[in-house]
C-alpha cells in the first residue's frame, strides 16, 4: 500500500476510534420538589452511588456549590424561556467563571434550552436557538473555556420520525434547523443530546408491544431489511443515526440526555417495571454491544431520569411525572439498581433533615360528608398522585383517602398547626398511618430546623402521656 493510503487509512482509524469511548451512566437532578434536601446532602448521595455524572436543568448557585471540588461531571442548563433574553457573557460570568477553576465545579456542558424544539411548542423557541449558541460559544472563547465547557442542545425523539430506523428523517420542518444545529454540534467538538422514553411511547399507544419497551427481547420485532430490532431503544437510537446520517454527520457521538422508567401515578408505572427497565438499559449500554447501525459503539453517555422525585412537577402529561426517582424525594432506594460504577445496589441518602415524625389525618369521630372543598384544596397544592388509578395509594379506603391528602397538604406546609385544622375534619397523630406499599411521607427541608421542634415535639407527647396516667388513676 502507498504512504498515502497508510496515512489515510490510520487517520480513518483515528477518527472511528475517537467516538467508540466507554459508556458512562449518569443522573439528571431536578429540584421541582416541594420537599428538598439540602444539596450537600444530595452530593454525597452521588458520592455514595459513585455518580460521576449529573445534568442539572438550570444552573442554580446552591447545587454547584455543592459540587465543587468533588469532581463530577456536570451539565448545567438555560430553561427555554431564557433563550430570547439572556446575555451570553453575563451568564458565562455568573454560572461558569464562579465556580470553574482548581476545586472548583467540574462543568463541561451547557445544554441550550430543554427539548426547545418540541411538536407541543409550536415552533415558539426555534428561532432563539441557534443565535443562543452562537453568542454562548463567542463568550466562552472570550472567557477562555471554549476548549473545556461544550454547548448542547438536548431534543426530544419526536424531533425525527420514521416507520423503521434505517429511513430515520428529522421532520420536514426542522431540517434548516437541523441542519444548522449539527453543523454548529460537530465544529465545536459538540455531542447530539437526546430524550428517549419508551415508557411513553407504551403510555401514548394501546398497540405499542408491552415487551417491545424492555431489553428482555421482543415477540414483536422491527424488521429492517438485514438488521432486526428487539426493543424500542435501539429502534430509536438508530432512527436518531439514520437522521445524522442524511444530513452528513453520521458518526457524530450521541448522548441520551433523559431516560427512565417511572414507578407511580398511572398503569404500568411501577417499582418491579422501573427497576427491570432500568437495569436492562444499563446492562444494555454497558455491554458495548451497540445497534445495527452503531455495532460496539452505544451512546458515549446516559443520564438516567432522574435522581428523585419531584412531585411539584406538573401532570399534564400524566401523574407518573412526580415519579421519575431512582430515588425518593428524601434520597431512599425505591428499588434495587446496581449501576454497574463499582456497588452492587443503590445507597441512600445520609443526614436527611426530616421534619418531626406526625402526620395529619382524618379526625376518626367526625363526619366526612362535607370534605370535598378540603379535598380539593390539598390535592390542587400538594401532591396527591399516588391515589389516582394505578398508583400505589389507589386501594385506600375513603377515610384513609382523605387522610392521605390532609397529611401530603401538612407536610407541604412544613406541618403548620393550621394546615392540619380543614375546620376541625384533621387531627394530628404521632403514629404513622402508612398502608402497606402506600407511604404517608414526612417531609423533609434544605433549611436548619428550629432547635425547638423535636423537644417541644417531645414536650407535647410528655405531657399527653402524663395527662392519660392521671386520668386512669382517677378512674
Amino acid at each position: 500500500m502507498e504512504s498515502g493510503g497508510v496515512v489515510a487509512l490510520f487517520t480513518l482509524s483515528l477518527l472511528l476510534a475517537s467516538y467508540k469511548v466507554d459508556s458512562a451512566i449518569g443522573v439528571n437532578w431536578g429540584t421541582v420538589s416541594f420537599h428538598k434536601m439540602r444539596p450537600s446532602t444530595v452530593v454525597d448521595l452521588l458520592k455514595a452511588n459513585k455518580i460521576t455524572k449529573v445534568k442539572l436543568f438550570d444552573s442554580n448557585p446552591d447545587a454547584l456549590r455543592a459540587l465543587m471540588g468533588t469532581g463530577i461531571e456536570v451539565m448545567i442548563g438555560i430553561p427555554n424561556e431564557m433563550l430570547s433574553t439572556f446575555s451570553s457573557d453575563l451568564f458565562v460570568q455568573q454560572n461558569l467563571s464562579r465556580f470553574i477553576g482548581k476545586g472548583g465545579a467540574n462543568i463541561r456542558y451547557i445544554a441550550v434550552g430543554n427539548e426547545p424544539l418540541l411538536t407541543s411548542y409550536g415552533g415558539q423557541f426555534q428561532n432563539f436557538v441557534v443565535p443562543a449558541l452562537v453568542n454562548l460559544q463567542q463568550s466562552l472563547v472570550k472567557a477562555n473555556l471554549a476548549s473545556y465547557v461544550k454547548l448542547v442542545v438536548p431534543c426530544n425523539a419526536d424531533a425525527y420520525e420514521s416507520n423503521v430506523p434505517s429511513q430515520g428523517m428529522f421532520r420536514p420542518e426542522l431540517t434548516q434547523i437541523m441542519t444548522q444545529l449539527v453543523s454548529f454540534l460537530n465544529s465545536n467538538g459538540s455531542p447530539f443530546v437526546v430524550n428517549i422514553y419508551p415508557f411513553l411511547s407504551l403510555y401514548g399507544n394501546s398497540d405499542f408491544p408491552q415487551d417491545y419497551a424492555f431489553f428482555e427481547g421482543s415477540s414483536h420485532p422491527v424488521l429492517d431489511g438485514p438488521s432486526t430490532y428487539y426493543n424500542a431503544f435501539d429502534g430509536n437510537f438508530d432512527t436518531l443515526v439514520a437522521a445524522l446520517t442524511k444530513l452528513g454527520y453520521g458518526q457524530m457521538p450521541i448522548v441520551i440526555g433523559e431516560i427512565g422508567w417511572p414507578t407511580d401515578g398511572a398503569v404500568g408505572a411501577n417499582l418491579t417495571a422501573a427497576r427491570v427497565f432500568n437495569q436492562g438499559l444499563i446492562n444494555h449500554v454497558l455491554s458495548n454491544k451497540g445497534t445495527p447501525l452503531r455495532p460496539g459503539s452505544p451512546p458515549s453517555d446516559v443520564y438516567l431520569f432522574g435522581l428523585l422525585d419531584e412531585g411539584a412537577k406538573s401532570t399534564m402529561p400524566g401523574n407518573f411525572e412526580r415519579h421519575w426517582g431512582i430515588f425518593s424525594f428524601d434520597g431512599q432506594a425505591k428499588y434495587r439498581l446496581n449501576l454497574g460504577l463499582g456497588n452492587r445496589g443503590l445507597k441512600n441518602a445520609k443526614n436527611v433533615q426530616y421534619l418531626p415524625s406526625r402526620w395529619c389525618v382524618a379526625h376518626p369521630s367526625r363526619d366526612m360528608t362535607q370534605v370535598g372543598d378540603h379535598l380539593r384544596l390539598a390535592c390542587s397544592e400538594a401532591d396527591c398522585t399516588t391515589l389516582n388509578d394505578g398508583g400505589s395509594c389507589s386501594q385506600l379506603g375513603e377515610k384513609e383517602n382523605i387522610s392521605y391528602a390532609f397529611n401530603s397538604y401538612y407536610q407541604m406546609q412544613m406541618q403548620n398547626e393550621k394546615s392540619c385544622d380543614f375546620d376541625g375534619l384533621g387531627m394530628v397523630t404521632f403514629l404513622d398511618p402508612s398502608v402497606g406499599d402506600c407511604r404517608f411521607l414526612v417531609g423533609v427541608t434544605d433549611k436548619e430546623l428550629s432547635s425547638s421542634a423535636e423537644p417541644m415535639a417531645r414536650w407535647f407527647i410528655y405531657h399527653i402521656c402524663i395527662g392519660l396516667v392521671f386520668w386512669t388513676l382517677t378512674m
